[in-house]
């Protein structure tokens, strides 16, 4: 196996740019035991108690709770999200985990139809071992929301994680381990590209879910056609951020910076195109401009820090040539827009105005903390532009009137909108997109309705009346 085969799965600081851990993959005969593992797993797993997985899954949550400064040191080590944040991504995975340890038995349960006679009910059974291949942008809150739902329906997971990310990878199979999960209902998989597509191949895998980028999710989906198994994509975005009125502005302000530079602006939901009514536009954009040039790059371990560096020197780069493309291309750059002078993937808050179709960051998604602002005439104009994306996923509308920030969040075409906040998550709620965003929901009830059998069982009498068969 050659260094480069080695070194595939590493946590290189993005504040320093330091190679601190390296872990080697596994191919060939040892996948294949684990695959044979998990299966074994699923068959007695799927047959205990749906309350008893409860009871493992809302172990792992205590435990993540009580290891919470470990996991959070740990993504912050890793993909660079300043601590504070890290922190938060902890309480809300185990917020998941607690969710549905407490309401998962009651969304599996069997459903009863209305039927003339006799009875029919749906059940809902798992399907098997499952593959989640996992991104680093939010390393423990991405895998929860996919294992969570699953693991208490009684499937099995194997997770592969983002190879920047291989510590945090390892913590959470050891939380589950320690909450007391049989070998082989939860397997981390330090696995190369190419072992994917055997690995969904494999008739012991049931179904695959990947967070990533397009061209991951096309080709995972691609490869689980050809298999005829279900799955699930959540990928790129590029939110709205609407503002139709300066009600409140100092605080739609603030909301639009949180929004756009959460995790250093690295988050699919984070909000990337902001569509301003021309009456507040410059009002909006010069507070936009102050509250960026706020911000200070440093160690995101550090609870001074308010700029963190971005996930990796690749995506730093990728950023910058995106921004100075658009901006060669025509647009006004109104702040930022340059990597910093410093050591580490650091790219300065840039605030671009002026991008028109055609542009780079017109059709692109940027990921990390640049906004693009866009004056429009009015409310149709406003909606007409936030529909001309090939994404999907989320978007936010700001107006004091909550009627009609309805009325606007109806007609924008995502899988979510939210009036007056930006685009967040919580357990209770769905979360998923349309377009090339992806297809599926997770969380809520919806995110134990991906990966099921829901059976229908249809109980006559044995002297009713044969009726006609269709098939």
């Amino acid at each position: 196996m050659s260094d480069q085969r080695k070194s595939s799965f590493a946590t290189v600081s993005p504040y320093t740019g330091e190679t601190l851990k390296e872990f080697p993959e596994i191919e060939g005969g040892k996948v294949d035991s684990l695959l044979e593992t998990a299966d074994r797993a699923f068959r007695a797993w799927r047959e205990r108690p749906i309350e008893d997985r409860a009871a493992v899954v809302a172990r792992a949550a205590d435990l993540m709770k009580e290891r919470k400064e470990e996991l959070a040191q740990l993504i912050t080590l890793e993909m660079g999200k300043l601590i504070s944040e890290a922190r938060g991504e902890v309480d809300l995975a185990a917020s998941i985990l607690t969710y549905y340890a407490k309401h998962g038995p009651e969304f599996a349960a069997p459903e009863p139809l209305d039927v003339k006679e006799g009875e029919a009910y749906l059940v809902n059974e798992p399907l098997g071992v499952l593959l989640g291949v996992m991104p680093w942008n939010f390393p423990l809150y991405q895998v929860v929301r996919f294992a969570g739902p699953n693991l208490l329906l009684g499937n099995t997971v194997l997770v592969k994680h983002a190879g920047i990310c291989p510590q945090s990878a390892l913590a959470l199979e050891t939380l589950f381990r320690d909450a007391q999960a049989p070998e082989g209902v939860y397997t981390n998989l330090f696995v190369s590209h190419d072992e994917i597509s055997r690995i969904i191949d494999s008739p012991v895998v049931r179904g695959a879910s990947l967070t990533g980028s397009e061209g991951a999710g096309s080709k995972v989906a691609e490869r689980a056609g050809r298999n005829m198994k279900p799955s699930l994509l959540e990928l790129g975005g590029s939110d709205v951020f609407i503002v139709l009125d300066r009600e409140n502005l100092e605080r739609t302000i603030g909301a639009a910076v949180a929004g756009r530079m959460a995790n250093t602006g690295q988050s699919c939901v984070a909000s990337k195109r902001f569509i301003v009514l021309e009456d507040v536009y410059d009002d909006f954009v010069e507070g936009m401009r102050r509250k960026f040039e706020e911000l200070r790059p440093g160690d995101p371990a550090d609870e001074s820090t308010t700029l963190g560096p971005l996930s990796s020197e690749q995506a730093a780069a990728d950023l910058a040539d995106q921004i100075r493309e658009t901006v060669e291309q025509g647009a006004e750059l109104v702040t930022g827009g340059h990597r910093i002078d410093r050591p580490g993937a650091f790219v300065e808050p840039t605030v671009i105005t002026g991008v028109k179709p055609g542009m780079r960051a017109y059709a692109e998604e940027l990921f990390g903390p640049a906004a693009v602002i866009y004056r429009v005439a009015d409310e149709d104009e406003a909606i007409a532009l936030a529909n001309d994306s090939q994404y999907g996923l989320g978007g936010s509308v700001f107006c004091g009137d909550v009627e009609r920030g309805r009325r606007v969040a109806e007609r924008v075409e995502t899988g979510m909108v939210w009036v007056n906040h930006p685009t967040s998550t919580q357990p209770d709620l769905p979360f998923g997109g349309i377009k090339r965003s992806g297809y599926g929901r997770e969380l809520s009830k919806l995110g134990m309705q991906e990966f099921v059998n829901r059976k229908l069982v249809r109980v006559l009498p044995p002297d009713a009346k044969l009726s006609g068969i269709a098939g």
